[in-house]
């Protein structure tokens, strides 16, 4: 629902709390449920101790989220460890941006892959990451492991 107010784009700027709010009011369009798996409250301390944050906000609401961790090691792997975008913003192009500015963010600090995860039938996002350049590399249990892999 775009009340007309610009949506901004920054970079690790989001509080525990603005997350905390973000991933509840996302919770039930993951699938499934993030709380179901996580505590959300814990997990969102750890996004924003632990991971880059590229984030989406229209006045002082975040409404959407790409929480990725970068490796210190020699490989240069980052992992993303949630993508997600208020239900009523879906198909605005919110996602596809801040899945840009992940990989831009990346590819500056030469990083040579993107991993993530994905439930196997969250057909919606494996067709997204699918349509960004990301491919399969694995299967287990439930879960869809794929790669986008940068070019340096």
């Amino acid at each position: 629902m775009n009340n007309g107010l610009p949506i901004v784009y920054n970079l690790k700027t989001a509080s525990v709390t603005d997350i905390s709010l973000h991933l509840t009011a996302c919770n039930h369009s993951f699938i499934p449920p993030l709380s179901s798996r996580i505590n959300l409250e814990e997990y969102a301390q750890k996004i924003h101790d632990k991971a880059i944050t590229f984030e989406a906000w229209q006045d002082k609401t975040l409404i959407g989220l790409i929480a990725a961790y970068f490796s210190s090691n020699e490989q240069k792997m980052a992992f993303i460890t949630n993508v997600s975008v208020y239900s009523n913003y879906m198909g605005a192009g919110i996602a596809s941006k801040l899945l840009s500015m992940t990989i831009h963010y990346a590819s500056q600090h030469h990083y040579s892959a993107i991993n993530l995860e994905v439930n196997c039938n969250n057909t919606a996002a494996i067709n997204f990451y699918k349509k960004n350049h990301f491919f399969q590399t694995e299967t287990k249990e439930e879960s869809i492991f794929l790669t986008y892999q940068i070019n340096q």
